[in-house]
C-alpha cells in the first residue's frame, strides 16, 4: 500500500480547516452549556470530513456520495439526539444538537472543497449561539410559562 505524502497533507489540511471552523462553536457550547463542546464539535466536523474524503477516494459515482452523506447526516442526528434532555416538560440541548448537526455539514462541505459553504455555516452557527441568547432570554421572560432552559 502506497501512502501519498501530497494526498496526506491535502487531507490533513482539509481536516484542519474543518477543525478550525468548528472550534469557536465548540468553545461557545462548552462555556455556556457545559456539555458537548470543545472536543465534540471539532471531532464531529473532522469525522464528517474524513468520511466524505474516504468515500470520494474509494467509491465512484454520485449515488455513492449521496449514500455516504446520508449516512453522515443520520449518524450525526443520532449524536445530536443524545444532547437533548427532557426533564419535567422542559427540553434542553436543542441548540447544542442543532450545532452538532451543523458541524457535520461543515465537515462535509470542507471535504468537497466548498469552503464558502463551510465558512458561512460556521459563522452563522457561532453568531447565533453567541448573540441570540439575550434575545431568547427576553422572550422567555415574557412567556407565561417562563423557563429559560429550552433550546
Amino acid at each position: 500500500m502506497d501512502i501519498s505524502l501530497s494526498e496526506t497533507l491535502s487531507h490533513l489540511y482539509l481536516m484542519a480547516v474543518a477543525f478550525a471552523l468548528t472550534l469557536p462553536i465548540g468553545w461557545d457550547r462548552e462555556a455556556r452549556a457545559g456539555s458537548a463542546g470543545l472536543r465534540t464539535f471539532p471531532l464531529v466536523a473532522v469525522a464528517s470530513c474524513g468520511f466524505m474524503l474516504t468515500g470520494m477516494y474509494v467509491l465512484e459515482g454520485d449515488g455513492a456520495m449521496a449514500r455516504i452523506m446520508f449516512g453522515v447526516v443520520t449518524g450525526i442526528g443520532f449524536i445530536g439526539g443524545g444532547a437533548i434532555l427532557k426533564d419535567k416538560g422542559n427540553v434542553q440541548g436543542t441548540a447544542t444538537a442543532a450545532s452538532i448537526w451543523n458541524t457535520g455539514a461543515i465537515g462535509v462541505a470542507v471535504a468537497w472543497h466548498r469552503f464558502e459553504i463551510a465558512i458561512v455555516l460556521a459563522l452563522l452557527n457561532f453568531l447565533t449561539l453567541r448573540f441570540t441568547r439575550k434575545l431568547k432570554d427576553r422572550i422567555d421572560e415574557k412567556r407565561p410559562d417562563s423557563d429559560d432552559s429550552r433550546g
